[in-house]
């Protein structure tokens, strides 16, 4: 048994060595540390770096939100669009919504409303049981994509959407220099993909790009129906930060060699 466990021991002894010595690749840059973010207990609640729009108490947030009301903790699509008294660019928006009850109307007309990123809308619509144009569906950018799956609740269970957005920028003569991009899960189904829009959402003409700041309002749409809306919050996310110091090159042992690009 002594001499079973000797040669065990050698052998993880022997890994472990050719391990430590094992190639390896570096990039040459040097990464800034990533903010520690401590994330809500649950998956509704905020994290630590979050902007909360909306926690089921008032209605300070948003202006114009005069006509809105607040029911249970939620807040209820009233007169006019609302919109987030503070602007955002890129960022994380987690917002929950319930289709009214008794489901009433059809197609666009049974709990309509709209989250959008200044121009841009991520509809909202009753799509349970309810056949519209897809395009214009829950969860579609409307006219411009169909949601990937319809990931629909039945009306008065509450929908998630996490969004991740990316915002258009301009050059300085008011043209287009990068679009906006967006990927949007609904109830935990993934059902836009870091989608490419083609810029703004209207109803009745194509879309377009028009300059704008980078920062917009998040704006929530009043279509007729009494949507419900709870436990909005955001945080803006900035790329990772680093700093080349040397082209990227192998590592072993004490040999370093560098890496140089193919022909």
């Amino acid at each position: 048994m002594i001499k079973q466990v000797s040669a065990v021991g050698a052998l993880l002894l022997s890994l472990a060595a050719s391990t430590s010595h094992a190639e390896e690749y570096l990039t040459g840059i040097e990464w800034q540390e990533p903010p520690i973010v401590t994330p809500g207990e649950k998956p509704s609640d905020a994290p630590s770096d979050a902007v909360v729009l909306f926690d089921g108490k008032d209605l300070s947030a948003w202006k114009g939100a005069e006509g809105w009301k607040l029911e249970d903790g939620a807040m209820v699509v009233g007169k006019e669009m609302i919109e987030s008294k503070d602007a955002f660019g890129d960022c994380q928006l987690h917002i929950e919504w319930s289709a009214p009850t008794p489901a009433v109307g059809e197609s666009q007309g049974r709990g309509n409303s709209g989250v959008f990123f200044g121009p841009y809308e991520l509809q909202v619509l009753d799509s349970y049981d309810n056949k519209t144009y897809y395009d214009g569906q829950a969860a579609s950018i409307y006219k411009q994509a169909p949601p990937l799956a319809n990931a629909m609740k039945a009306p008065g269970d509450w929908n998630v959407y996490d969004i991740a957005w990316t915002a258009p920028r301009f050059k300085t003569d008011g043209s287009l220099e990068s679009p906006a991009y967006i990927t949007v899960f609904h109830n935990g189904v993934l059902v836009q993909n870091h989608f490419e829009l083609l810029g703004n959402t209207p109803f009745s003409d194509p879309p377009s790009y028009n300059k704008h700041d980078v920062k917009q309002p998040i704006r929530l749409q009043d279509h007729g129906n009494p949507v419900k809306f709870r436990n909005i919050w955001v945080r803006e996310t900035k790329p990772a930060v680093g700093k080349r110091t040397r082209e990227p090159f192998r590592r072993d042992g004490d040999k370093e060699t560098p890496i140089t690009a193919a022909k």
